[in-house]
């Protein structure tokens, strides 16, 4: 029991595999939600993430044991707390814009998650570290879906990419629909990166108004002539 306990004071024991086990299972749980969404950062991102936060905590709390003495002390947090700061690099690499869209804000808060579910398994917090993973996926699968349900403000605008067969005044149909279901078409522009096939025409059209917009493009997805169209919900992510 004494030679367990020295073990284990070492940061090498069993206790401190326990806790890098407990931070591997429940950042690849995370990261396999993220993955099966299919977004840029996956199952080995948030898996990597967490596992090294916890290994950085036990270092942080065991690394520097053999340099204490008398004259010598040391802050156990210090190491610990530049994850905090570390992590917002990779964060920040997830997050882009594409005209006046933000991408990625979601998928860099699990980043900063996952980071803090290792953090604290590795510190032997596990309890919180279950609580804060299973608050993860109550927030995606059942607070998202009801925010999505939340009625929207008429002035928020909603961007509709679409792709239609030119010459048959699909897009006149378009702005009709629009009208129909409560929306006022406030910007159309052509999509410069797209490469339509001939005959076809790619747009980007920002809309505004009261209406449902996942309705809206059910709506217009059933126009004869309109080949794809798809909008942007509250995390720029198509719906």
């Amino acid at each position: 029991m004494v030679l367990r306990s020295a073990v284990d004071l070492t940061g090498q024991g069993w206790v401190q595999i326990g806790e890098l086990a407990l931070a591997f299972v429940l950042s690849a749980a995370i990261g396999a939600e993220r993955e099966a969404r299919q977004k840029s950062a996956g199952l080995r991102t948030h898996t990597s993430v967490g596992f090294a936060a916890a290994l950085i905590m036990i270092v942080s709390k065991y690394g520097f044991s053999d340099v204490l003495g008398d004259h010598v002390t040391l802050d156990p947090s210090r190491v610990a707390a530049q994850i905090v700061s570390g992590i917002g690099f990779i964060g920040a690499g997830l997050i882009f814009i594409r005209r006046d869209a933000v991408r990625g804000l979601t998928t860099a808060a699990t980043i900063w998650l996952t980071a803090a579910v290792g953090m604290a398994a590795g510190a032997g917090l596990w309890l919180l570290a279950l609580i804060v993973t299973a608050g993860h996926f109550t927030l995606m699968f059942l607070l998202g879906p009801l925010a999505r349900r939340l009625p929207v403000s008429r002035f928020a605008p909603t961007r509709l990419h679409l792709r239609y067969v030119d010459g048959r005044g699909v897009l006149r149909t378009v702005m009709a629909a629009c009208a129909d279901e409560g929306f006022t078409l406030s910007e159309v522009a052509v999509d410069q990166q797209a490469r339509p096939e001939p005959g076809t025409v790619t747009l980007w059209l920002t809309v505004q108004g009261s209406g449902s917009p996942a309705r809206l493009v059910a709506r217009l997805s059933e126009i004869d002539g309109v080949l794809a169209v798809a909008g942007q919900d509250a995390d720029s992510a198509f719906l």
